[in-house]
């Protein structure tokens, strides 16, 4: 057990939790994406995709505390390993140079990281934790983003996702050692497909509702 704690807390071993939880993530992503989807059908359509959910019972708490878990361990490795970077570098150069492949969404992770980290407190807030007895879960959603303040923000949030999943997307196949120089380019190309899907899969909801509502 000594020698997992030892790897786990080395760089490699940080590195390989950032790439199995952001991996992850993206699945999560998708998922949670498939089922917002049903908004685009219509308020029966998603009460019906919400009765499903509430159908599978305790397995819904299981996930959340699932998805807590994986929060916790991405953030506190991603945190871990910006400060090492910062201590192995204490003076940044004077000028920054794009050398290596280096990318706004690469230099830019930590930070579109914390980012999302606020976003998605402030989703839980909004739309999870809140009095659903009185209201449902479609009155909730098209009342929020009928408010253009929040429905702006949630559009931002989407814009920072897609940047974050385009460069971790291919770096976790990096970091599993997946990286080889035939099929990266098309690893890359699946990051930015995925990264759009996502951004635009969410980010046009807002839009929709205040559209149709």
């Amino acid at each position: 057990m000594n020698w997992l704690m030892q790897f786990l807390s080395s760089s490699i071993g940080k590195k390989l939790m950032m790439a199995i939880t952001g991996f992850c993530f993206c699945g999560f992503l998708l998922v949670h994406l498939a089922g917002n989807l049903t908004l685009y059908g219509g308020q029966a359509m998603f009460n019906a995709y919400v009765e499903h959910l509430h159908s599978l019972g305790p397995l819904i708490p299981l996930a959340e505390l699932g998805l807590l878990a994986l929060a916790l361990v991405h953030v506190l490795t991603g945190l871990s390993l910006f400060l090492d970077n910062r201590k192995a570098r204490p003076v940044r150069y004077h000028v920054s140079k794009c050398a290596g492949g280096r990318t706004l969404a690469s230099a830019t992770m930590p930070y579109t990281g914390l980012l999302l980290l606020a976003f998605i407190v402030l989703h839980l807030l909004t739309f999870r934790f809140v009095d659903k007895t009185t209201i449902g879960d479609y009155q909730i959603i098209t009342a929020t983003f009928s408010q253009t303040t929040f429905a702006g923000i949630y559009i931002l949030a989407m814009i920072v996702a897609a940047i974050h999943v385009s460069h971790g997307f291919w770096s976790l196949f990096q970091t599993l050692g997946l990286n080889h120089p035939k099929y990266m380019p098309a690893i890359k190309n699946a990051g930015i497909v995925l990264s759009l899907l996502i951004g635009m899969g969410f980010g046009f909801i807002p839009v929709y509702i205040a559209l149709t509502t």
